[in-house]
C-alpha cells in the first residue's frame, strides 16, 4: 500500500456514493469499510498511489449525496496503521465467509420440495362418444 484514503459519511447509500465517485474518478481499490453507530456512521478506507488516493478523496468530498463527516489521506503509513486496515479488511471477509455458510447449512436443512401430480379434468359434451 503506497497510501490510504479515508471518506467517512453518514448513512450506508452515501458511502455507497462515495465510493462509486472514488473508484470512478481515480485508480484506487476498496480496502475495507467501517460501520458504527447501526449503520448512521460508515468509514471508507481505499488504497492506491498518493495522487489517486488524494483525487479519489477530493471527488468524494465534493460530488457525494451528504457531506463527508471526515476525510483523510495517509501517504506512506506507518505499517502499524496498514495492520489495522488489513485487520478491518479481514474481519470483514470472516462476517462475509459465515454468513455465506450460514446460509449454506441453512438451504442445506430445508427439506426437498415434494412433488404434486395436477390431475385435468376433461369434460365430454353429450354428443361426443
Amino acid at each position: 500500500m503506497k497510501s490510504l484514503g479515508f471518506v467517512e459519511v453518514s448513512g450506508v447509500v452515501a458511502a455507497i456514493d462515495a465510493l462509486d465517485i472514488m473508484c470512478k474518478s481515480a485508480d484506487v481499490s476498496l480496502v475495507s469499510w467501517e460501520r458504527k453507530l447501526g449503520g448512521r456512521l460508515v468509514t471508507l478506507i481505499v488504497t492506491g498511489d498518493v495522487s489517486a488516493v488524494t483525487a479519489a478523496v477530493d471527488s468524494a468530498k465534493a460530488q457525494c449525496i451528504k457531506k463527508p463527516c471526515a476525510s483523510a489521506v495517509i501517504a506512506n503509513p506507518h505499517p502499524e496503521t496498514v495492520r489495522l486496515a488489513e485487520l478491518s479488511a479481514k474481519r470483514l471477509e470472516k462476517q462475509s465467509a459465515a454468513k455465506k455458510q450460514k446460509e449454506a447449512v441453512t438451504e442445506s436443512k430445508q427439506p426437498a420440495a415434494k412433488k404434486t401430480a395436477t390431475k385435468t379434468k376433461t369434460t365430454e359434451k353429450k354428443g361426443d362418444k
